[in-house]
């Protein structure tokens, strides 16, 4: 289905009887025609509710203001957190990563193919390793190494946000082996998705597969949330497993951690992108 003219409307508020005839009935004024809805309550009683319609109208750009005056109006009744995107502006990402390249090759190739609905604005690295890679796809590389000293980290991330700030809609950590300082999070103006292995807290550190080999893991997963101050304690988006054997080899145990984690977060980004994600405190609701 073609996005022009199409829009997609997330809502969240307390639960409580008129919310979808209100939303339904301001989009019905306008003209719009909702093509989908989904909708999710914690409790029937007392409980938050999520919504989120897609719709289409003619004319959207010039319908935008008097739809969203009037969306506004039931936001105050039902004092609604709520959002209006347009289906068709495809979401800026920037993608950062240090040496491993399984998720950022996954993202490069899915967006290639049409499987992705963003677009990949550039690749930020600290080391130089998959210029040639990333470059293969038309996609711009930025090495910023750390360099050394006291200053070092601070003049690294500023560098970094001075080529975002205003020109991205996302920010992707594709294995990007860096802490990320409260600063630069707080700065940046985008949301950050992270990816890493699900054996933390358990392996903290290098050579977790080796670790989880020596304990005898029989599952190995990933999990792809937001980033936080609380660096890996942000609103999950999605996880995954695959099973293990006492046979695999610790490499054996990586190579399948890299496919799920590449599958993982290719996942998390196409929700993102496809604005289905709500965030509900420290958790998150798919719809």
């Amino acid at each position: 289905m073609s996005q022009t003219d199409t829009a997609r409307l997330l809502i969240a508020c307390d639960d409580q009887p008129g919310i979808v005839a209100a939303v339904a009935g301001a989009l019905a004024s306008h003209g719009a025609n909702i093509i989908s809805l989904d909708q999710h309550s914690t409790d029937a009683a007392g409980g938050r509710f999520f919504q989120r319609t897609v719709l289409h109208l003619d004319g959207l750009a010039a319908a935008r203001p008097a739809l969203e005056a009037t969306l506004g109006e039931v936001g105050e009744r039902f004092d609604m957190e709520w959002s209006l995107h347009d289906a068709s502006r495809r979401k800026r990402v920037a993608i950062f990563v240090s040496k491993y390249d399984h998720c950022l090759l996954e993202l490069l190739w899915r967006q290639q193919r049409g499987q992705l609905d963003i677009d990949i604005t550039m690749v930020i690295s600290n080391h130089p390793d998959l210029a040639d890679s990333v470059r293969a796809f038309g996609v711009p590389f930025m090495h910023i190494s750390r360099g050394t000293g006291d200053d070092a980290k601070h003049a690294m991330e500023q560098r970094q946000l001075e080529l975002l700030q205003g020109n991205v809609d996302l920010v992707v950590l594709a294995r990007y082996m860096q802490i990320l300082t409260d600063d630069f999070i707080e700065q940046v103006g985008a949301p950050i998705i992270n990816i890493h292995h699900s054996f933390l807290p358990a392996f903290i550190g290098a050579n977790p597969y080796a670790r989880a080999k020596e304990r005898g893991v029989k599952l190995i997963g990933a999990t792809a949330h937001y980033a936080t101050a609380d660096l890996d304690e942000g609103p999950i988006i999605e996880q995954d497993v695959t099973r293990a054997s006492h046979a695999d080899s610790a490499a054996e145990l990586q190579s399948r951690g890299a496919d799920v984690e590449r599958q993982v977060l290719a996942r998390a980004v196409q929700w993102h992108a496809e604005d289905r994600v709500i965030v509900h405190g420290h958790s998150t609701v798919i719809l």
